[in-house]
């Protein structure tokens, strides 16, 4: 419950930012215009805070439903305009500034993502240097040589001190399946370059297995097989596992550390599992059937335990990684350009087929990502912020009608033909952007049930 509350909270915090600066955006583009603004609002529904400022006693309010906002301009579509002030009006503007206007949300969005990812980049972090752990064989990752223990120095002639750099530089190339070089340095200090061939990456690409696709894992502390915590009712209980069991084997196969178990567990849902644990002096062979739960949009299995000792990080594996003000600035623009090119690929290939519609996330998971990231901190959270920032100014621009693109994909065809659209043209749009709107949304609310049960 506890749980529920704080991604809520956390939910409502990001999606209002959001939805502020965005709406923001057309509200400041507007008045520089001189055009008229009557209502400035987050949310929609019933106000819960108004406030009334300025000459133009323009409304600033609150409302009940967070999942949207408006700004509210002196219209005569909206109803009868004075002749002194017609001229502030919004319909009685030349094309340029009412582009200018519908323009500046997904704009604003944008902005708001490079200040967001500068503020991250100024705070630091401690992070993990990309150390790979183990390698699977016969896999992209082992044709290339990759070795367990070996730091990931460069990609592509870019350093990569952090695995967050690091994985900016992996996902955009899995994403276009292409090859690239990899700089790693051994143990011993000796550096080698290595040729990863993303380009032979088969089948639906999946962003949350990023490095099952690839064949390695990023190094984790070795933690024993040993059984903590078993939740109550789970699988483990069922069997009888208990606190300090030892975990030799599974189906005959040996288990050398925690996440053998896990791996091994979270592949076979619904599948009987012969166990081979040490208790004191004593050993036994327990059978457990993983639970099928939904992760994501993938059945995994899992038994319902967690390791008695979570193991320790050295601190030669974890760096501060920052930069300095004036230095994050283009990193923030750069960072920002390449999550939008990624996020329109992406959006791209999930239209062709490439990437599967289990990956679109509504309120529901983006309120859980939401509260994870901000439970880890505020770096993590304004990198979650940055992202979802950049989602949302590049929905905002689809050529759906309702939506800032649609609008000005309306302006597009008035410059051509020099003359507007239509009323009922517009009017017939914006039912097939309701409609459009309405089974994404409807889409998105279904992944999040989905993985909402599985979990």
């Amino acid at each position: 419950m506890l749980d529920f509350i704080y991604f809520t909270l956390a939910f409502l915090v990001a999606i209002s930012v959001l939805i502020a600066v965005h709406e923001f955006g057309h509200f400041w583009v507007a008045k520089k215009l001189g055009v008229k603004v009557l209502r400035y609002s987050i949310g929609f529904g019933r106000p819960i805070l108004r406030v009334v400022r300025g000459k133009d006693r323009t409304e600033y309010m609150i409302s009940a439903l967070p999942l949207g906002g408006y700004v509210q301009m002196l219209d005569e579509k909206d109803g009868p305009v004075k002749d002194e002030e017609k001229h502030r009006a919004f319909n009685h503007q030349p094309i340029w500034r009412r582009f200018a206007i519908v323009a500046a949300g997904p704009a604003f969005n944008f902005l708001f993502a490079i200040l967001a990812f500068w503020l991250m980049f100024i705070i630091g972090t401690n992070a993990l240097k990309p150390v790979i752990g183990d390698v699977a064989e016969n896999s992209i990752a082992a044709k290339a040589d990759f070795r367990s223990e070996h730091e990931i120095v460069a990609i592509n002639s870019t350093p990569t001190p952090v695995w967050e750099v690091a994985m900016n530089q992996l996902l955009p190339a899995v994403v276009d399946r292409e090859s690239i070089s990899v700089t790693l340095r051994s143990p011993a200090g000796s550096e080698s370059q290595h040729q990863l061939a993303l380009d032979q990456i088969q089948g639906e690409l999946d962003p949350d297995n990023l490095f099952e696709l690839i064949g390695f894992k990023p190094w984790r502390p070795r933690v024993e097989p040993r059984v903590g915590q078993v939740l109550e009712g789970s699988p483990a209980e069922l069997a009888g596992l208990q606190e300090g069991d030892r975990i030799l084997a599974i189906d005959g196969r040996q288990i050398n550390q925690f996440t053998d178990m896990s791996e091994y567990v979270r592949q076979r849902p619904g599948v009987e599992l012969a166990f081979k644990i040490s208790r004191g002096d004593a050993i036994r062979t327990v059978v457990i059937t993983p639970r099928r739960i939904e992760n994501d949009g993938r059945e995994i299995g899992q038994i319902g335990i967690g390791p008695l000792d979570p193991g320790t990080i050295p601190d030669g594996m974890v760096v501060y990684y920052d930069h300095s003000v004036l230095g994050a600035i283009p990193k923030a623009v750069a960072q920002t350009g390449s999550m939008t090119v990624l996020t329109l690929k992406m959006l791209g290939k999930l239209f062709t087929g490439e990437v599967s519609v289990k990956n679109l996330s509504g309120p529901i998971n983006i309120a859980k990502h939401a509260g994870l990231s901000a439970s880890a901190g505020l770096n993590r959270f304004l990198n979650f912020l940055a992202i979802v920032s950049i989602s949302l100014g590049i929905l905002n621009l689809l050529p759906i009608p309702i939506l800032d693109g649609g609008h000005l994909m309306f302006y597009v065809v008035e410059m051509v033909k020099g003359s507007p659209v239509s009323e009922e043209t517009e009017m017939t749009g914006r039912m097939i952007g309701i409609f459009l709107l309405m089974m994404l949304m409807g889409l998105a609310f279904y992944n999040d049930i989905m993985r909402l049960a599985g979990n």
